[in-house]
């Protein structure tokens, strides 16, 4: 056996900031160094962001991607960085003299370097290109036929890119045939409720199959939609879990591995191989040192425990809305405070976001509004040290009214986008960016204004159900004191106000409003929602399932009639296998109806 330490660097990157990214790169090199690991891997297409989506078809940022990766390999030699052997990922592209009809324009690569000594020793590229739930990749990208398998330390290490993992075949499957004593893989995984015991699973499994230890590595970090939620990994050769890091948060999370010795007699060279999805892959053997370091003591294995259910849907969502907010160069937020639940959990995951001084409420009384919202409104305010404005829309709906011959939904739409026009005016003239308050439920159902709640430039909320802003809501309060999950704002006392969790919802748009006098009751209609958003069931699937056959045919409804609301919504973090954005493409213009439905 030979020993092995190796430091998986879970790191936070920005899509497009070649140079900031570089930078990250011999950082968190260094610290690895310094911890003296002997190989430090960072996650898929780290140079240049993930996902990179269409920038992957344009030249100028391939050769930007492909110049980055050469100029960083030199640095980290100028550095005194140029003996520890660095594995990264970034945007290649595959040299064509033909471009043929139906492969991405450029023939792009996502590809893996492994870099040592100034130079870039061995590129690779992802076999398996996911095309389902948020991944296109299929549509960007070419696919890779290469193992490598770099000799380090007198261990022969594999490498391979995230999707490949997931699927049969491919470069995994020839992984044990090419004696490969590590597996590594560099990933960049978005996180959805429950993944983390997937992923250890998977991981597992594939250890057992390809019959050598597994390395994982994780970005981490928000993108858009997307949140990565590290998670790092590395099991053992049996599938045993020997060290973990944590999740959302950066780490270098080092371990210390026996492996097999490499076969003495295996040469450097390229030799093809039969994958067992029926491909040919090149196993691209490379050496870097032949012979193992001189013993040393081993440290001990950090492993970190998956965060529970809720606290770890809060966690994503906190740094989801942090990562939007900075890496889109804004210093604040800006809400409107209601005083209903919704408008409350976004202000506290705002706050715990970015620090309570850099979020600003708008308390936005009409002639409907209850005493009480104002007063829970200004109570959150006080709980949670934000900043904060009462703005009195009484007489600016009186002027529109005096001009305008509205009524019914009409005249309550109009209250609902003044609302808008005041904070979307403040943003403009202070920078804030508008956070929207919209939940699951109501996105679904069509249960928002147009151009007015559904205004604004983020929506934290946006892919939780009603009963998940409730369940979320009273966590955050009984999460007060806890110094172990770091994303947490350090509150003195509950940030959200009792009597807001427990309040009836209302848009309070007409005098006694209710949500239940044109809804459902939450715990009904979410999880019919869930079953007919997430999981694509059909109407006599959804009466087979236990729904009631009129609610059913009444959601169904509301849903397909809601496309052209949500398609104007602005983006937010997803936490469930399918929210309502690059994961569910349904046409706005569309005859279907369900059989059984009008």
């Amino acid at each position: 056996m030979a020993q092995l330490r190796i430091a998986l660097a879970q790191v936070n990157p920005t899509v497009g900031d070649l140079d900031g990214n570089a930078d990250l790169l011999v950082e968190w090199t260094r610290r690895a160094a310094e911890a003296g690991a002997h190989l430090v891997a960072f996650p898929e297409m780290f140079l240049t962001g993930y996902p990179v989506e269409d920038l992957a078809l344009r030249t100028s940022f391939v050769q930007a991607s492909q110049r980055a990766l050469d100029g960083v390999a030199r640095r980290l030699a100028a550095e005194g960085l140029g003996d520890l052997p660095v594995v990264t990922g970034y945007l290649d592209r595959r040299t064509v003299s033909l471009v043929r009809a139906g492969q991405p324009a450029g023939s792009p690569l996502d590809a893996a370097a492994w870099l040592c000594g100034g130079e870039v020793l061995v590129r690779s590229a992802k076999h398996h290109l996911p095309n389902y739930g948020v991944f296109d990749e299929y549509r960007i990208f070419v696919r890779g036929d290469r193992l490598p398998v770099v000799r380090l330390n007198g261990v022969d290490v594999a490498t391979v890119i995230c999707e490949d993992l997931w699927q049969d075949g491919g470069p995994v499957s020839v992984t044990g045939a090419a004696g490969a004593g590590l597996l590594l893989a560099i990933n960049a995984s978005p996180y959805e409720r429950n993944k983390d015991d997937v992923r250890l699973d998977l991981c597992a499994e594939r250890a057992r199959e390809a019959g050598c230890a597994l390395a994982y590595v994780n970005m981490v970090g928000g993108q858009d939609e997307l949140v990565f939620d590290g998670d790092s990994m590395v099991v053992g050769a049996d599938g045993t879990l020997l060290a973990r890091g944590p999740q959302f948060t950066e780490e270098l999370l080092i371990a210390d591995l026996a492996l097999p010795a490499a076969d003495p007699g295996v040469r450097p060279g390229r030799t093809p191989v039969d994958a067992l999805d029926g491909t040919t892959i090149t196993v691209d053997r490379h050496s870097v040192s032949a012979g193992p370091p001189p013993a040393y003591a081993v440290a001990p294995q950090p492993v970190a425990e998956p965060l529970p259910d809720l606290a770890e849907v809060y966690g994503a969502l906190v740094l989801g809305t942090r990562d939007y907010v900075r890496k889109n160069g804004f210093r604040s937020v800006i809400l409107g405070l209601s005083g209903g639940i919704d408008s409350a959990l976004v202000a506290t995951i705002a706050a715990d976001a970015i620090g309570p001084a850099a979020v600003h409420a708008v308390l936005l009384p009409s002639r409907y509004s209850s005493e009480g919202s104002v007063t829970d409104a200004e109570e959150l305010v006080k709980r949670q040290g934000i900043n904060s404005r009462v703005v009195p829309i009484r007489g600016m709906v009186e002027a529109f009214e005096a001009e305008l011959d509205l009524d019914g939904l009409a005249e309550e739409n109009l209250q609902a986008r003044i609302r808008a026009n005041v904070w979307m005016g403040l943003s403009n003239q202070d920078g804030h960016l508008v956070l929207t308050g919209g939940n699951k439920s109501e996105l679904a159902t069509g249960y928002s204004t147009l151009y007015g709640d559904s205004a604004g430039g983020f929506a934290p909320i946006k892919d939780l159900t009603k009963t998940m802003v409730w369940r979320l809501a009273r966590w955050r309060n009984g999460a007060v004191g806890r110094p172990d999950l770091p994303f947490l704002h350090p509150f003195e006392e509950e940030p959200i106000p009792e009597e807001i969790i427990v309040k009836e919802p209302s848009a309070e748009l007409r005098p006694g409003q209710r949500d239940r006098d044109s809804l459902p009751e939450y715990t009904i209609l979410d999880p019919l929602i869930v079953d007919y958003v997430e999981r694509d069931m059909g109407r006599d699937a959804l009466v087979a399932a236990g729904h009631d056959p009129a609610l059913v045919e009444r959601v169904i409804r509301l849903v397909d009639l809601a496309e052209y609301k949500r398609r104007q919504y602005p983006p937010g973090p997803k936490i469930t296998p399918k929210n309502f954005g690059r994961d569910r493409r349904v046409p706005i213009t569309n005859r279907w109806r369900e059989p059984g439905t009008r």
